[in-house]
């Protein structure tokens, strides 16, 4: 039996320009008392090739948790877009959100993310370089 159930995770200012934060808020119900923090990480999967790319942007402790139903948002800086190559800042990629307990994973979600220019690319000059923006 599970002691922490997610109920619910919504994206929070979705959609967003590449430089603002991430922010989910998480609904999960705590079916009894917890011996230590649940560890709450978020992390983005700069490259689906090279895992050395993945920044984990944030990483808290929420504890001590309450039996009931609890809700909070985390919010994580957005990635370091020089820690990805310019092959990669632009399409489709994942951020995941884990929730560990005693150093064990016991859910990951994943959510899709589609990073494209924000105003129409002008096809004799072709698009700016995406660390330019």
């Amino acid at each position: 039996m599970a002691l922490v159930n997610v109920i619910n995770m919504a994206v929070l200012d979705n959609p967003t320009p590449f430089g603002n934060p991430f922010q989910f808020e998480i609904t999960f119900e705590c079916l009894q008392e917890l011996e230590v923090d649940l560890e709450w990480k978020v992390v983005y999967v700069g490259s689906a090739e090279d895992v050395t790319r993945d920044q984990t942007l944030d990483e808290i402790l929420v504890g001590p948790v309450p039996v009931g139903v609890n809700k909070f948002v985390l919010q994580a800086d957005a990635p370091d877009p020089g820690r990805i190559a310019n092959n990669d800042i632009l399409g489709v990629t994942v951020v995941l959100v884990t929730c560990l307990y005693k150093e064990r994973e016991f859910i990951r979600i994943g959510y899709y993310v589609n990073n494209e220019y924000s105003e129409p690319i002008d096809p004799e000059a072709g698009p700016p370089n995406p660390l330019d923006l």
